[in-house]
């Protein structure tokens, strides 16, 4: 016999990012409270060196593992950084190397895609260990239950979207990886898509790229969160560390623009 939540709650809702629940105090409360949560337009300069700086710190913290690892590879900006971090870690570091001598980077497309072209050329580029893996349209749709089934949303973006993520995590799965590098949280955080391009102005480039981090939980990062969980691998964003992103979200944002 199957029981849901609403047949023994009278009330249940989401348990809020960045929270801490009390009975005594009555409930939820934020705990985490940084300066960009209030919106206020920063007017700190850009300084490329300070934001590298936090860059590698963030890419080094989520490097400390004892398990087969990789980096989650789609050829873009914000994945390739990742994988060139990383890359540069493990030519320094014997204990980084006791896997594979070779990071190893994986990348998930149908046959053709320009993903697969643009992640083979920067694997090409920086001497990884690359795997590529197709999918077929139907192969997607008969994944579609088990995804809806995991990512718990129906919202057809994030379905989507976590549809070749969770077909990529079955097969990463079966070669005995247990964690991955993930570049969710830059588009947000630096305003990378498309339509940032028509911001009218900084305050309100600024306060769009506040709203999207906000939203995370519900889109980008409950995709990558649960499409991997759901093969039991862990899934690391390095971009929503939370000093790099105190970083980043600290610059004038006149910087981010186009």
């Amino acid at each position: 016999m199957k029981f849901t939540l609403s047949d023994d709650c009278e009330r249940f809702v989401s348990f809020p990012p960045g929270h801490l629940y009390s009975s005594k105090q009555g409930g939820l409360r934020r705990w985490y409270n940084p300066q960009w949560f209030l919106e206020k337009i920063p007017s700190t300069p850009y300084d490329p060196f300070v934001l590298h700086e936090a860059f590698e710190k963030a890419v080094l913290k989520r490097l400390m593992t004892d398990v087969p690892f990789g980096v989650l590879l789609s050829g873009a900006l914000d994945s390739s950084l990742v994988a060139a971090v990383a890359c540069r870690y493990l030519a320094k570091s014997e204990a980084a190397r006791q896997w594979r001598s070779q990071l190893h980077t994986f990348c998930v497309g149908l046959e053709g895609s320009p993903d697969l072209k643009a992640a083979r050329e920067v694997a090409d580029y920086l001497g990884t260990h690359h795997h590529e893996f197709h999918f077929t349209v139907q192969e997607g749709i008969d994944a579609l239950e088990e995804v809806i089934y995991h990512v718990e949303t129906y919202d057809v973006t994030t379905v989507r979207a976590s549809t070749p993520m969770f077909l990529m995590s079955h097969k990463i799965k079966s070669l005995g990886v247990k964690m991955v590098l993930s570049g969710e949280g830059s588009d947000e955080i630096f305003g990378g898509y498309l339509y940032f391009h028509k911001a009218p102005n900084k305050e309100e480039f600024h306060q769009e790229t506040c709203q999207k981090i906000k939203g995370l939980h519900l889109y980008d990062c409950l995709r990558a969160n649960k499409s991997t969980s759901a093969w039991g691998i862990e899934a690391r964003v390095l971009f929503l560390d939370k000093e790099f992103i105190k970083t980043a979200m600290d610059i004038d944002p006149g910087w981010k623009m186009v």
